[in-house]
């Protein structure tokens, strides 16, 4: 077969990747020079701690298992299975923590809860003060700002795969063809458009109304290096609030009785953090899911970030390097993992992953070219 991959983010490289390892010639067209959406701005983790069970669990374990093959066969990507330490203060946290390691599935998640010196053992720069700390064995990270790099670089070595750079498909002609805004047509056997957040033009004229997708925006930040390692990945207590695996009489509770502060509420944050291979830290992150979103940044998620991350590391944090907003495409239906819909003939639309993009890409493009029998 001859593939058109439309889009090189994470999810138009791993369907990429998916055709060229089944043996089939790939183009794959991106608009810009290199990809530079949520694909780069994003904790580059492979997070199947707070994955609802069931499909989005399961796709998260598949593309856990494919990413530790990837990154066998591409060291560059940076994969590494550093786990992941949730800390907890207070009955109602620890409440919240206890149910989900009591869950059916949390054996297949890893998660076990630990003491506060357990969780030393595993992350010596947890110096601050709680209670205990639920551990998720299985999440990992890569390197997200380089990862579609090294995935390319792999990819090129094959004589069957070809990227085009700054082209922007606008129109899918007949059956598996695209045309390009140099006027060049790319035929093949099969469109898969993987076109992340951008959900008009084409993508709208395609998919017509009603499309089952919504924008979300994040901000984010990253540190200089913090002169020590972090082992784990490392969240907070408001993470149970946004991920489903963590729904629980007690987290009802934890709502009910103690809220979020004024600005993590107003800002839908939680607290996630790796460590890049330089040493820096990835920190955020915040949700905004009303548009027009905002052009800017704003300063006070920021602070309430650092007061948390400070609070856990018990030292100050090392200069912030850089600041960032990215914005990724999230299903409305919160029980779909992606949105996969055939918009013509042997063409296909998947975006939708949300905040599971990194997570469950590899897995998603198995999923697509299993389905469309590659």
């Amino acid at each position: 077969m001859r593939v058109i991959v439309v889009g090189a983010g994470v999810v138009g490289t791993m369907h990429a990747w998916q055709a060229v390892a089944r043996g089939h010639e790939v183009v794959q067209i991106e608009r810009e020079a290199e990809a530079r959406g949520a694909s780069l701005r994003n904790f580059g983790q492979i997070w199947v701690s707070g994955r609802a069970g069931g499909e989005e669990l399961d796709t998260a374990l598949r593309a856990r298992e494919l990413w530790e093959e990837i990154g066998a066969r591409v060291p560059a990507l940076g994969f590494r299975a550093n786990g992941s330490l949730t800390p907890v203060r207070g009955a109602l946290e620890l409440a919240v923590a206890e149910a989900a390691a009591a869950r059916e599935d949390a054996a297949a998640r890893g998660h076990e809860l630990l003491t506060p010196a357990e969780a030393r053992a595993l992350n010596p720069a947890l110096r601050g003060a709680f209670d205990a700390a639920l551990y998720c064995e299985r999440d990992a990270a890569v390197e997200p700002r380089t990862a579609q790099l090294a995935l390319r670089a792999e990819l090129l070595a094959s004589p069957r795969y070809t990227f085009l750079p700054g082209r922007e498909v606008r129109d899918v002609v007949g059956a598996g063809a695209v045309r390009d805004d140099h006027g060049e047509l790319h035929t093949g056997d099969a469109v898969v458009l993987c076109t992340g957040a951008w959900l008009g033009g084409l993508v709208r004229e395609l998919a017509g109304p009603g499309l089952p997708v919504r924008r979300v925006r994040l901000q984010m930040m990253q540190t200089d290096p913090l002169g020590e390692p972090l082992p784990t990945s490392v969240a907070d207590a408001d993470s149970f609030r946004y991920y489903p695996a963590y729904a629980s009489a007690a987290l009802d509770e934890l709502n009910a009785r103690r809220p979020q502060p004024e600005t993590a509420a107003e800002h839908r944050m939680q607290l996630l953090m790796v460590q890049r291979a330089d040493g820096g830290l990835t920190i955020g992150d915040t949700h905004a899911y009303e548009h027009p979103f905002a052009f800017d940044t704003v300063e006070d998620p920021y602070e309430h970030l650092t007061s948390v991350v400070e609070s856990l590391l018990g030292r100050p944090l090392p200069r912030i390097r850089r600041r960032w907003a990215g914005v990724y495409a999230q299903c409305t239906d919160p029980g779909r993992v992606v949105h996969r819909q055939q918009v013509r003939d042997r063409a296909w639309l998947v975006t939708g992953p949300g905040g599971r993009g990194m997570t469950c890409s590899p897995a998603v493009a198995e999923q697509t070219a299993d389905e469309l029998g590659w």
